[in-house]
C-alpha cells in the first residue's frame, strides 16, 4: 500500500472514531441553582447547567410543587414558570411567574443536544 493510501485510511479511521464519539455524547446535568436537596429562600430563577450545548426547541422543563407545609395529603401541582435558554448554550433557566411559597419543589427536565437523543431527569429543592 502506498504512503498516500495509508494516510487516507488513517484519516478515515480517525474521523469515523471521532464522529462516533461525538454521536454518543449526551447532555448530563452538571449542576443546578438551587442545588439538588437545597433548603433555602425562594429563588427568583432556577438554572440547570448541562455538559453539552442544548437544542432549545427540543429541551424544556416543568416546575412542580410536591409538598406544602401543614398539608400531608397535598397532591403535586404544576407551578407556572417560563423556560428559556441563556447566553450560555449549556444552561436552561426557569423563571417562576410569581414568588415561590414555602414547600418542596421538583424541576422535571428534558435536555436534547446535537445528537438529538433526549435525556430526562429532575432536581428537588425546598423553599423555607
Amino acid at each position: 500500500m502506498s504512503v498516500f493510501k495509508s494516510c487516507v485510511v488513517a484519516v478515515a479511521l480517525s474521523s469515523s472514531l471521532l464522529l462516533s464519539a461525538v454521536a454518543q455524547a449526551h447532555p448530563k446535568l452538571v449542576s443546578s441553582t438551587p442545588a439538588e436537596g437545597a433548603n433555602g429562600p425562594a429563588p427568583a430563577k432556577i438554572e440547570l447547567h448541562f455538559s453539552e450545548n442544548l437544542v432549545t426547541q427540543f429541551s424544556g422543563a416543568k416546575l412542580i410543587m410536591t409538598e406544602m407545609p401543614g398539608m400531608s395529603s397535598h397532591s403535586p401541582m404544576g407551578v407556572k414558570a417560563s423556560v428559556a435558554g441563556s447566553n450560555d448554550p449549556k444552561t436552561m433557566v426557569l423563571t417562576p411567574a410569581s414568588p415561590l411559597t414555602a414547600g418542596t419543589y421538583k424541576v422535571e427536565w428534558r435536555a436534547v443536544s446535537s445528537d438529538t437523543h433526549p435525556i430526562t431527569g429532575s432536581v428537588t429543592f425546598k423553599v423555607k
